[in-house]
């Protein structure tokens, strides 16, 4: 496809490249056309400059006074006249807007000037500059068989012309604009196919990990499940009432289990569709996180870790939806403490600060981190960073990706920063109760 893109750029280029080649040799020919014009017409007028209005029949002596009058055009026709000729021809043949200078020459022959007759202003120069300009000529002799055929010395018209590539590309505007519309639009369709093909591995390789993912988090559960129903048919187990209920709230536990996974993939599904409905209501926040951060003593007792409240916001009222809310108050403390680092206490802080119409919550903690590329993707769904074949930390990678949306539905924002083995910040504003009126 890329060759194919530059083989198409190259021929467009060509293509252009070969229209202005044409245009330009078309110009000249225009010119010469032009030139031809006004040589011909100086040239009737050469012709009848002998004897104008005198006839064969006057006096001896006028007849000798007109005889020896120079019968050239320069002697009868001014700079401005021949620029208006020579104006107005080019007019006619579409050399409207092209630039010229013009000189009448008298020649001793017709390869070879003699002087310079008339000329325009500028003439010299532009004659002298053939890099950037090109010239037309043209002989002005009287017709065949005039009496002033013979009499009248020789001349010569020559316009020259500024070799002009805007108005060349001016003319091809249009066909120029077509051909770069057309290959814009094959850029965008190659953008958009190649975008296309990487997004399909991507979402190839988020499917292939999640499933990897999701196979981790059931199997466990299930092979607990299995030995503890084992264990239960057995006839000693099955005798003894105590053993027997120490098994089924083994099960009852998993089975909670693996129905919270469910429910952790369900809510990414709705959300995807947005089907989700907040049902606001208000919420004290500090209460909240006291209560998720009560629900999570179990777990950090077993990491040593602890939790250090700042919660110094003088209002912390918000209108939400608190089975949400509590969700990401909980994703993202079970974040913090399933990413701590090994043979390193837990240290995490959550920490709270009214700011303007918004309130600030902030959880920072001493974990693994993360490196620029991982903060990058954290939000996607199903994104989990790279640990190899290692599958220390459980989850769906959905996490992060459930509190950005549910934040975002409470009008608030969202966003991290880390450093890869120092550990992360994550910042939350979520505005503020209105109060109704």
């Amino acid at each position: 496809m890329t060759l194919s893109l530059i083989g198409i750029i190259v021929i467009q280029l060509s293509w252009i490249n070969s229209m202005i080649l044409i245009k330009q040799e078309q110009l000249r020919h225009q010119v010469v056309d032009a030139t031809n014009s006004v040589g011909k017409e100086l040239s009737d007028i050469k012709s009848s400059i002998v004897l104008q209005g005198k006839g064969w029949f006057g006096k001896q002596d006028e007849f000798s006074l007109e005889m020896l009058r120079p019968t050239t055009v320069a002697s009868r026709l001014s700079s401005a006249q021949l620029y208006e000729k020579i104006k107005k021809t080019f007019n006619a043949n579409g050399l409207r807007d092209v630039h010229f200078e013009f000189a009448l020459a008298s020649t001793t022959s017709w390869d070879m000037v003699g002087y310079w007759e008339r000329q325009s202003s500028n003439f010299l120069g532009l004659f002298n500059d053939s890099l950037h300009s090109y010239y037309s000529q043209y002989p002005i002799i009287s017709s065949a068989g005039n009496m002033s055929e013979s009499l009248a010395p020789n001349e010569l018209l020559v316009i020259v012309v500024q070799e002009s590539k805007n108005m060349v590309l001016k003319s091809l505007r249009w066909q120029i604009a077509t051909a770069l519309l057309f290959t814009l639009i094959i850029f965008s369709a190659f953008y958009l196919t190649i975008n296309t093909l990487i997004r399909q591995k991507k979402l190839s390789e988020i499917k292939s990990d999640f499933i990897n993912n999701m196979t981790h988090e059931f199997k466990t559960p299930l092979a607990t499940i299995s030995l503890a129903v084992d264990a239960i048919k057995n006839e000693k187990i099955a005798g003894n009432k105590e053993k027997v209920e120490y098994f089924g709230s083994i099960i009852k536990e998993e089975n909670q289990r693996m129905n919270r996974q469910v429910e952790v993939i369900l809510k990414a599904a709705l959300l995807d569709k947005q089907k989700v409905n907040l049902m606001l209501q208000p919420i004290f926040v500090h209460q909240l996180i006291r209560e998720v951060v009560e629900s999570f003593s179990l777990q950090l007792k077993e990491k040593n870790g602890e939790v250090d409240l700042q919660v110094l916001a003088t209002n912390d009222l918000i209108e939400g939806d608190e089975v949400h809310f509590r969700g990401v108050i909980s994703n993202l403390l079970d974040n913090a403490i399933k990413y701590s680092r090994e043979n390193v206490i837990p240290q995490i802080t959550i920490s709270t600060k009214s700011n303007g119409s918004h309130l600030d919550i902030c959880f920072n903690d001493n974990g693994i981190g993360m490196n620029r590329e991982t903060v990058k993707k954290v939000f996607e769904k199903f994104y989990r960073a790279h640990t190899g074949n290692i599958h220390n930390v459980k989850g769906f990678g959905l996490g992060l990706s459930y509190v950005k949306s549910i934040v975002e539905a409470h009008g608030g924002v969202i966003n991290i920063d880390s450093v890869l083995g120092k550990g992360s910040t994550l910042r939350l504003k979520i505005p503020f109760k209105k109060e109704s009126v």
